[in-house]
């Protein structure tokens, strides 16, 4: 508290009062599960609530329980009503200011007190929002609390979480300021390769200009006119100033929209997904003496994009396929509170895989996501809902979606349009309006609000009726791209069915893996076969094959659906179902699976095998991949597959004997062998030219012996929210993973750190996410290690009952 109340009063001085402060709101909240109504009272006694920093998930505390109201179509862990408090100390100026707290996120059903008045009530769970506090301060001591409501269950069909789950902030700015989200900045690209001029010149092949125009919305709370100025720079990417420019503003009504042209940018540095390039719109408001009031930063980028019906996508005139994976909000074993390291994480793996594009299934993401999205290189297609009027679960967004749409809708456009990664806006995902007339209204409507905002992107939707004539969201003729999810045979005869149409993949896939897991590879399934008949083909390892030979009956495997999306340029790009496992719709199976089989890399973020032929597809840089293990019965017949690049051939050999080269033909995307297994080495070489591009081996392994930790960071920010995710690997005496190995894995952490989460990606694990032990799956589990605010040491041990422990220390600093 100290500290806050140190932050409150150094920003109630000159700096403050001279312009816009926005601070983290986090810490020191306190904490109730259960409702307590009179928690909103400034007089409440809350000394027995739980202390926290935000953001905060209780869901993910919980206990697996199949009768948990959210289902295992929800994740198995428990919702209902939780309580949050927090008192602060108000600027010393608070009268003569604007003081907002923001939230960027709360799941769901929130409503907020200050001082017991009550602000306001927001249902959708993915709306960032905020409330002008100023009126409801006083000098001292001050309360906020905020009742959360996620007892109507089930009402999402995946894991949602409870709770403040993402940030919130504090600012304060002048009464004359920018309003929040209240600029935007438009960029329009001028090249001389084109034959294109500016204004004042032709331009020369090779030179372009970037034109940038700003729509800034400014409130007056002084209600009176007043003379000011506005002052724009434009700051490169290392920021540097490359323009300044003035404009007069006068303030004679409260609200005010300025549109800024003729900024520019010479021979600009194109924001691309490899090289993501940001510049800086600064707006500042100036009193006519040219004192600062106001400074309101706009990160932004230029580049330029285009959708073809013939051709597909390009990106700044270079013609490209969108490689893109789906991704729900949760964060595995941290569940859905935002952790910028966690998101970094999943985007690090994504972008190792040769993923450009990032699907947002199907919400408004954080706003930490995009901007990591802006600075790392990914394109984003960013979705506003799962469904409109008509529910897919009792108790979803259906029930809000009359009263609330449309100030939802516009907020998220307004919150995210500065965001060069966003080249799409979605209105929404297999919409069952799709199926009657009503589709057409509202579709009109909801692209109206996205364009009356945004005019720069097209809008989407992600459809699943096939035939146009029954389509009634098509029908509206209001969309710009036809979005389809699945249906991957109907990629060929699109422009003939829909001739001058603009075509996406918008959800594609739905493949069922298990880490490490692997059966016979001869068949391609569908579990279950169709959505009536009762699923009995699985087995009692509440595990689908690794081999990428099982799907849902509505999707297919990733080698039928990249073989069918890369042949036809038509084929904008696609959106794979999806990168990560996530929390909650496990099908197949039943309980006690909790999370799904979707995912290209498991819950705990380690890659399944066709992680690697979609590597070998969409990166460049050398890949061989061989799969499965080699731990058998003596004799057993093992079909081996490789997946490779950058080669004309790949050889497998056995104990050193060959067994044969093998070559990708047709449509191939993988090579394979029929092998009779002896226990030894499997060894694969790939060549170009007779030359050996990589080798890989895969050896039998022993029995368990020891663990290896191998940490993603041994340096860490004493921040107190910084993360080191920690793979347990249980070896045997010679160093080979077990590829059966499910030991039971304790932890002890020393030093300034503690647990964040553990995990082994078994989608039907139902040890807690919350501990100091984990069971190893396939050999492998998960530590999460969160930093403290102090710098220094964190030192964890895994240990397990007759193996050789292991320790790994893992340093933090400013």
């Amino acid at each position: 508290m100290f500290k806050l109340i140190l932050a409150l009063t150094l920003l109630s001085g000159t700096a403050f009062a001279q312009s816009r402060t926005r601070i983290s709101f986090n810490k020191d909240w306190k904490f109730f599960l259960g409702d307590e109504p009179n928690a909103k009272s400034l007089a409440y006694n809350d000394l027995k609530w739980r202390k926290l920093t935000l953001p905060h998930d209780w869901s993910i505390e919980g206990k697996f329980d199949e009768k948990n109201p959210a289902k295992p179509e929800g994740g198995g862990l428990p919702t209902g009503i939780g309580w949050y408090r927090k008192e602060f100390i108000a600027p010393a100026n608070f009268k003569d200011r604007l003081i907002t707290v923001e939230f960027d996120g709360v799941y769901k059903n929130s409503e907020v007190w200050i001082n017991g008045q009550y602000l306001g009530k927001r249902p959708y769970g993915y709306s960032s929002f905020s409330y002008e506090i100023s009126k409801f301060l006083k000098a001292g001591k001050n309360s906020i609390a905020v009742k959360v409501d996620n007892s109507a269950q089930p009402d999402s069909r995946w894991y949602s979480g409870s709770g403040i789950y993402r940030n919130v902030w504090l600012t304060s700015a002048a009464k004359v300021s920018i309003k929040h989200n209240g600029t935007f900045v438009k960029t329009f690209l001028i090249s001389g390769d084109k034959g294109q001029s500016n204004e004042s010149r032709k331009l020369k092949p090779g030179e372009s200009i970037a034109s940038v125009n700003a729509e800034i919305e400014i409130e007056n709370k002084f209600k009176t006119k007043g003379v000011y100025k506005i002052l724009t720079t434009i700051l490169d990417d290392k920021n540097s100033q490359l323009q300044k420019k003035e404009w007069p503003l006068n303030t004679s009504e409260t609200s005010i929209t300025m549109m800024i042209s003729g900024l520019g940018i010479a021979n600009p540095k194109l924001w691309s997904v490899d090289h993501p390039t940001m510049y800086k719109l600064v707006v500042e408001i100036a009193q006519a003496d040219g004192k600062i009031i106001d400074q309101y930063t706009t990160p932004f980028g230029v580049r330029d994009f285009n959708f073809d019906a013939v051709k597909g996508f390009s990106l700044n005139g270079k013609p490209m396929k969108i490689l893109g994976v789906c991704l729900h909000h949760d964060l595995g074993a941290l569940g859905a509170a935002v952790n910028v390291r966690a998101m970094e994480r999943q985007l690090e793996i994504m972008k190792a895989m040769g993923v450009n594009a990032i699907r947002t299934a199907h919400n408004p993401p954080a706003p930490e996501f995009l901007d990591l999205c802006d600075k790392m290189g990914f394109l984003v297609m960013d979705e506003a809902f799962d469904m409109w009027a008509k529910k897919k679960t009792k108790n979803d967004y259906h029930l809000d979606f009359p009263a609330w749409h449309k100030r939802d809708l516009e907020e998220m456009i307004k919150r995210d349009r500065n965001h060069p990664s966003i080249i799409l806006w979605s209105i929404g995902n297999e919409i069952r309006e799709q199926f009657d007339s009503t589709g057409i209204a509202i579709t009109k409507e909801l692209v109206g609000i996205v364009k009356n905002l945004d005019k720069t992107r097209p809008v989407i939707s992600a459809l699943t009726e096939t035939k146009a004539e029954k389509n009634f969201i098509y029908q509206a003729n209001a969309l710009d791209i036809y979005g389809l999810n699945y249906n991957h045979k109907l990629y060929k005869d699109f422009p003939i069915n829909y001739p001058g149409v603009k075509f996406l993949a918008t959800e594609t896939t739905s493949a069922l893996e298990t880490r490490g897991f692997y059966d016979t590879a001869d068949t391609i399934r569908r579990w279950p076969k169709d959505g009536k008949t009762k699923f009995t083909e699985g087995n009692n390892e509440w595990s689908a094959s690794a081999y990428d030979n099982v799907s849902a009956y509505w999707g297919s495997t990733h080698e039928e659906t990249w073989a069918a999306a890369k042949k036809y340029d038509h084929v904008s790009g696609l959106f794979v179902w999806t990168g990560f496992d996530y929390l909650g719709e496990p099908l197949p199976y039943p309980w006690p699976a909790r999370s799904s089989y979707f995912g290209i890399v498991d819950l705990a973020g380690f890659p399944k095998d066709s992680y690697y032929m979609y590597q070998s597809e969409w990166t460049n840089k050398p890949v061989l991949h061989i799969l499965p293990h080699w731990n058998w019965k003596q004799g057993k017949s093992v079909e081996v597959w490789a997946y490779y690049n950058n080669a004309d051939e790949v050889e497998l050999y056995l104990n050193g004997k060959s067994l044969g080269k093998k070559s990708k033909q047709g449509d191939d995307l993988h090579v394979h062998w029929n092998v009779s297994f002896e226990p030894g080495t499997l060894k694969a070489v790939s060549r170009k030219s007779g030359k050996d591009v990589l080798i890989r081996e895969v050896k039998t392994a022993g029995d368990p012996a020891k663990i290896e930790l191998i940490a993603d960071r041994k340096n860490i920010k004493a921040d107190g929210k910084d993360l080191s995710f920690v793979t347990v690997r249980v070896l045997d005496a010679a160093g080979n993973v077990v590829p059966d190995a499910d030991n039971l894995v304790d932890f002890q952490v020393e030093g300034v750190g503690f647990i964040a989460g553990v995990d082994n990606g078994f989608q039907a694990s139902l040890e807690p996410f919350k501990a100091n032990y984990r069971k190893a799956f396939h050999g492998l589990c998960l530590a999460i290690l969160q930093s403290t605010e102090k710098t220094g040491t964190i030192k964890l041990t895994a240990s397990s009952a007759g193996l050789a422990s292991s320790s790994i220390i893992i340093k933090t600093g400013k």
